[in-house]
């Protein structure tokens, strides 16, 4: 098989495959579930956590580089959409980063390593805010904002 470099990911491997992002997600919901500063996202999930802990696996290993499995299953990601129902603003992202962190800590030795994935991570929570004034919003109305022209002068 050869490999497209430009599009290669490592991160799954370096990781340590899907045993890798078994033990991420099993320690970020295990803070999810116990921080008292994640209270607010363990509301937005169901008392049950496994379908979503089977879910942010294989999104999280295709995210990573490894096995393409969630778009078949599930479409392109798009994680605003999944997220909209659900206020998301800074208080929530630093949480789940609080939790993401602490699970990437506690799973992943190689500190360069946990670095790249909590900036990319960062960029994920910050992705799925949807409060007022949220940087994308901003951007995106903004960019279809019609560009002021001056009035004509009479």
């Amino acid at each position: 098989m050869k490999l497209n470099v430009s599009s290669y990911n490592p991160h799954f491997a370096q990781i340590g495959g899907a045993e890798g992002i078994d033990r991420l997600v099993e320690a970020f919901y295990r803070r999810v579930d116990t921080l008292p500063a994640a209270a607010g996202i363990r509301a937005m999930h169901a008392a049950d956590l496994e379908p979503t802990k089977a879910l942010l696996k294989v999104y999280l290993a295709e995210w990573m580089g490894g096995p393409k499995e969630y778009t078949p299953r599930r479409g392109p990601p798009r994680l605003r959409l999944a997220h909209r129902a659900f206020a998301i603003g800074e208080a929530e992202r630093d949480a789940w980063m609080q939790c993401m962190r602490g699970a990437l800590e506690e799973t992943v030795a190689d500190p360069s390593l946990r670095e790249q994935l909590e900036r990319a991570f960062f960029k994920l929570a910050e992705t799925v805010r949807n409060d007022p004034g949220n940087p994308h919003d901003n951007d995106l109305s903004n960019r279809l904002r019609p560009a002021r022209t001056a009035a004509p002068s009479t």
